[in-house]
């Protein structure tokens, strides 16, 4: 069997722990405080998160998108190729490495989507984006962290919070979509998106598509 082989380290923004980067034949890996976060052979929920939500939105006029986490790409790919050359796909990523890494070693898994001229990259805090952006938004997809269960940054856990889905109930246009990918269900954090006034729809979906562990995703509409 092949080693796994180590690419780089990163330190997470606000004391989030070491971040690093593996690499084992054609795998890869992202690992948090010892944790593995996501591997390259295991994203079709992420994929499935993407593909649901611009689904929702694809009919709408030259749509724009907003990914918070950048992760290996996967789902910024499958939300370009969801939707039309009209629309915008924006991606806010916390960790300045994350982004070099898409452009470097992790380049190719998902297509070089940051070299798309649709695609518009902060290197910033999700939240502070969608704070900047009233009404703006027709779809938000938090692929961020392990989903309200925060793993690598506490930070993270305020956009789960009834402030943060305020938040992004008020960036989205009317008729928008709030999509959020979790590691787990969490009935209070869906009770949650409810007494927020969103239409919540809950999927549970693969993390390789037809097999591997089950991952939740939202899709709360702003009415």
């Amino acid at each position: 069997m092949n080693p796994w082989v180590l690419l780089d380290t990163t330190e997470v923004p606000g004391d989030g722990g070491v971040m690093k980067l593996y690499q084992r034949a054609f795998e890869y890996s992202i690992s948090v405080k010892n944790e593995e976060l996501m591997n390259s052979r295991m994203h079709g929920s992420e994929d499935a998160l993407a593909e649901l939500a611009c689904q929702k939105v694809a009919g709408h006029k030259s749509p724009r998108v907003l990914i918070g986490g950048l992760g290996m790409g996967f789902t910024l790919r499958a939300a370009l190729d969801a939707l039309d050359e009209t629309a915008s796909v924006e991606v806010a990523e916390l960790v300045p490495a994350v982004i070099q890494w898409n452009r470097t070693h992790l380049a190719e898994l998902a297509g070089k989507p940051l070299d798309d001229s649709r695609t518009l990259v902060h290197p910033s805090d999700v939240a502070l984006v969608i704070q900047g952006a009233p009404e703006y938004y027709d779809a938000i997809m938090l692929d961020v962290d392990n989903g309200p269960d925060a793993l690598t940054h506490e930070g993270n856990d305020r956009l789960y919070t009834a402030g943060g889905i305020d938040a992004a109930k008020k960036a989205l246009k009317p008729g928008g979509i709030l999509g959020i990918w979790s590691a787990e269900p969490d009935a209070a954090f869906t009770k949650r998106l409810r007494v927020a006034g969103l239409k919540v729809e809950e999927v549970t979906v693969r993390a390789r598509k037809s097999k591997g562990r089950r991952h939740t995703i939202w899709l709360a509409e702003k009415k």
